[in-house]
Order: structure tokens, then sequence, then C-alpha cells
């Protein structure tokens, strides 16, 4: 397992090892001791082709993630929220998928998307911090100042993400704790 470091502070890029044999494939998705650090909350997500989910975070109650695919392949999408930070507003994208075993650390401050690119993709998280609705935010996922170019122009979208406020929308409304 090798940690890589990205142009965003404390936004990391975990490279893992597939390790095939005659039975399928072995791969160890998470270490303590090569990411130090600690999470107490687990949830998997399925996701079909052509579905973007996002952008989400929570306020109040904000969370990093571990983000891994273990079917599938994705395009991981991050936008920097954290007001003080050289990056705020700039977005970051990498694929993952079960095949490259490359997995994201998105720290606290982090709006989070991704679009699915198989028929079934499977996303596996780990969090530092519990999921509470009453804090639960998000950003349109095709804000065109984002600039961010998404292999399809017409995704899956949920109800909810299409009505999603617009970076500058949010920022004039709401703080982030």
């Amino acid at each position: 397992m090798k940690i890589i470091k990205t142009k965003f502070k404390d936004l990391l890029i975990v490279k893992q090892k597939n390790n095939f044999d005659k039975r399928g494939c072995l791969r160890e998705t998470f270490s303590i001791n090569k990411l130090k650090k600690i999470f107490i909350f687990e949830y998997c997500t399925t996701s079909k082709k052509n579905v973007v989910r996002g952008f989400h975070f929570q306020i109040n109650n904000q969370q990093s993630k571990y983000v891994s695919v273990l079917k599938g392949k994705i395009l991981d999408c991050v936008v920097d929220l954290r007001k003080n930070s050289k990056t705020f507003g700039k977005s970051f994208k990498i694929i993952l998928s079960a095949s490259n075993a490359l997995s994201l650390y998105i720290p606290k401050g982090f709006a989070h998307a991704y679009y699915s690119f198989d028929k079934e993709n499977i996303i596996y998280y780990k969090l530092d911090n519990y999921y509470k609705p009453s804090s639960e935010r998000g950003i349109i996922w095709n804000d065109k100042n984002l600039k961010i170019k998404w292999p399809v122009k017409k995704p899956f979208v949920s109800l909810k993400d299409k009505h999603l406020p617009t970076f500058k929308e949010f920022f004039k409304k709401k703080k982030i704790t």
C-alpha cells in the first residue's frame, strides 16, 4: 500500500495491490499503519451505469471519507469547501476502479460526487463521523463555475441532487463549521 499526496492539503490517493491467483483476487484496502486515520462508520453503495451522485457533504457534523471501489469503475470528484485553503473552490478528479486498486482519502471540508462507468459499481466508504441527516448539504453536480467535465452530458441524477444549489449560492446562504 502506497500513500500519494495531491496538490490539495490532506487529500490523499491510496495505491493498493490486487493479488490474483486461480481462486480470484485479494486486496488489502486499508491499513491504519499506513494511512493513520481512524474510522467509526462504514457503508457501501451500488450505482448503475451513467449515474452521478453528489456533490454531498455535511455541515456541523463533517466527515472525512475513505472511498474504494470493490466492483466497477467511477470518476470520483471532490470540491474543496475550506475557505482558508489555497485550493478553495477547486476540484480534483480521479478514476477509482476495482482493477486499478486506487482509493481516495477525502478530509473534512470537501464536497464529494462520482460518476459510474460500468453496469454495476460497488463503492465502499469508511468515515470518521456518523451520518446525520440534518447536517446533510450539497452542491449541484453540473455547476458551470466549477468547470468539471463529466463523461456524459445527461447522466441519471436523483431528483434531490438535481435541485441542489450552485457553489456560489451555497456560500451566500451558509457557513461551514
